[in-house]
């Protein structure tokens, strides 16, 4: 980093207690992403009791009706007045929702199976637009609490330690706690219910820590930027026709970071869906499951604090690199563990996650950057269009990633809670290890094509600067 560089650097606007309070709501909104990305396929197949081709048409329909609500939920945002900005309302609002739903999604019915099929596709949708709702406003403040490449770094870091926290406690806990029920049916819906009443008290939270003003003359964003000031208690929204669509259409640096993001999701995706099958049926012993998540993941949450400093040091891009090789190297390894390896399968479990870490933080941190440049080249500020954006390209991933297991599994003839046939076995460990390994290559190639590097970022903030200060004159 250059000394030029360094002293255009900004007095730090984020005091601890509103960075983790923030970040707090990245650990309640995980005990929802990690249950649904690593339990459900399972829970569907195995205990729901519907077949694997069945789910397979279920998470692919379900969840591109999700990824299609982030556009619209996108533009409610830009459109949103209320008296706490037009993303922290969400927050509020929609943490009972969304806990419910999660709830119903894991509850089996006493339908036939028609009526069980039916209940999973209406109760799976509702949830994915939920989580949408809360989710995607959520994600989209980062832009808004502060404008410092560093910074964001720093926050994005914060938000990943409470998200992969919140992801460790599910993995670990989870079939622990489906355990002390009766049977893992109602296990589920309990474990569930438990989720859903610590997500919504740490969603309010963070409402409540991103609203905290902070020191003055920092000249930072805040969520009230975009407040109105004739509706102060109200969220209105306005019409969503003439949507001006070059803060998208025309950022290439917004589709870089995308790419970036696509493929960490399908490899993340992928992985975790394919665990419990992994552990079930080619290692046979699923009690190591949870075992193996308090490794990875705990490997990914003390891997977070040198990921600040690896990108100080060589940049978010080279960054980027190093995880991308450090993660496809632990697939190889992965891949030639032999079942009765319990060893060589968590270190090689482990090797991946840490390679995983700085890809996992970076996009974020990475993503807030495009909303400056989409705003200094169009004059346009459209942080819940470019994050809606990113967040349906993202669940597009997400989807193919599930549909991929599934779909895998049902090509093999899987059946569940039966011994499976070689070439079965054979796919689930292709799941695990050269599935994830392939998504590094096109990753590399992106993180190649991102130039928004930290000086070209200073640099167009300082001049959306001085065009206020004029506007400000005039």
């Amino acid at each position: 980093m250059t000394d030029a560089v360094a002293s255009e650097k900004p007095d730090r606007a984020l005091s601890l207690p509103r960075t983790w309070g923030y970040g707090l709501g990245d650990f309640g909104i995980n005990l929802y992403f990690i249950t649904a990305l690593t339990y459900l396929t399972y829970f569907y197949t195995d205990v729901f009791g519907l077949a694997a081709s069945a789910v397979f048409w279920l998470l692919v329909v379900a969840r591109l009706i999700d990824a299609f609500t982030d556009p619209v939920m996108g533009m409610v945002i830009d459109r949103t007045r209320s008296r706490w900005g037009p993303m922290r309302p969400y927050l509020l609002f929609g943490a009972v929702p969304m806990g419910l739903l999660l709830v119903l999604v894991f509850t089996v019915p006493d339908f036939g199976d028609t009526g069980k099929l039916v209940w999973a596709y209406v109760t799976y949708i509702l949830f994915g637009i939920a989580f949408t709702v809360v989710g995607l406003p959520y994600s989209s403040l980062t832009a808004q609490l502060t404008q410092d490449y560093d910074e964001r770094t720093t926050l994005s870091t914060v938000r990943m330690a409470c998200a992969f926290s919140g992801g460790l406690v599910v993995s670990v806990s989870t079939l622990w706690l489906v355990g002390l029920a009766d049977n893992e049916a109602d296990g589920f819906r309990n474990t569930m219910v438990l989720y859903a009443v610590v997500a919504t008290l740490l969603l309010w939270a963070a409402f409540v820590a991103s609203g905290t003003s902070n020191a003055s003359n920092t000249g930072q964003p805040s969520d009230t930027s975009h407040t109105s000031t004739t509706q102060p208690t109200t969220t209105s929204l306005a019409s969503l026709k003439s949507i001006d669509l070059r803060p998208v259409t025309q950022n290439g640096h917004l589709w870089v970071v995308i790419g970036i993001f696509c493929c960490g999701m399908l490899g993340f995706t992928v992985r975790s869906a394919a665990t419990p099958y992994y552990f079930k049926y080619y290692v046979e012993r699923p009690d190591l499951i949870p075992q193996y998540f308090l490794v990875t993941l705990g490997v990914m949450v003390l891997g977070l604090a040198a990921v600040p400093k690896i990108a100080d040091r060589l940049g978010k891009t080279r960054a980027l690199y190093v995880g991308a090789a450090v993660s496809f190297l632990g697939c190889g390894l992965l891949y030639l563990q032999p079942p009765d390896s319990i060893v060589g399968i968590f270190v090689a479990g482990g090797v991946i996650s840490l390679g995983a870490t700085p890809v996992a933080v970076l996009g974020w941190a990475m993503l807030p950057d495009t909303v400056e440049y989409a705003e200094w080249r169009h004059g346009v500020r459209a942080d819940g269009l470019i994050y809606s954006t990113a967040s349906f390209v993202q669940k597009l991933a997400k989807a193919a990633g599930g549909a991929a297991v599934t779909g895998m599994l049902a090509a093999y003839g899987y059946v569940a809670n039966t011994v499976q046939d070689d070439a079965t076995v054979d796919s689930i460990v292709g799941l695990m290890t050269w599935v994830p390994a392939l998504m590094v290559v096109p990753l590399i190639g992106f993180a190649l094509m991102h130039k928004l590097d930290e000086a070209t970022h200073r640099k167009l903030v300082r001049e959306l600067a001085e065009r206020d200060n004029n506007l400000s004159v005039d």
